[in-house]
């Protein structure tokens, strides 16, 4: 088991992404390539939950597109993962929100977590 992990340690650059959780809401700009163009493309939403450890983690973030729920679900040691901005910190009482797919209207708000310094 721990050579695994050592492998997994060596062969993966780690990245510095920033601190969230399930119930915040992020940014995630990734890398897109169109033939021989590269683009950086944003996606926007709440992050659902959070996957893994460190190089084989995941995370997957949920938007509204127009009336569509969008969800994409990105590795954490993606090489194609730009950035990511916390936009608001969300007050949830679960590690995975998936009873947010269902909701639409008022009972699709999360609290926003204040931060006072």
């Amino acid at each position: 088991m721990d050579f695994i992990k050592e492998l997994e340690t060596e062969l993966v650059e780690a990245q510095n992404l920033p601190d969230f959780k399930s119930g915040d809401t992020i940014t995630v700009s990734y890398k897109i390539k169109e033939g021989t163009k590269e683009r950086i493309q944003q996606f926007q939403g709440v992050v659902l939950q959070r996957k893994g450890s460190d190089a084989t983690g995941t995370f997957t973030v949920r938007k509204m597109s127009g009336n569509v729920g969008v969800e994409r679900i990105f590795p954490s040691a993606s090489p194609s993962i730009d950035s990511i901005t916390v936009n608001k910190r969300g007050v949830v009482r679960r590690a995975r929100i998936f009873y947010f797919r269902e909701r639409t209207g008022k009972s699709a708000r999360i609290k926003e977590r204040r931060i006072y310094n």
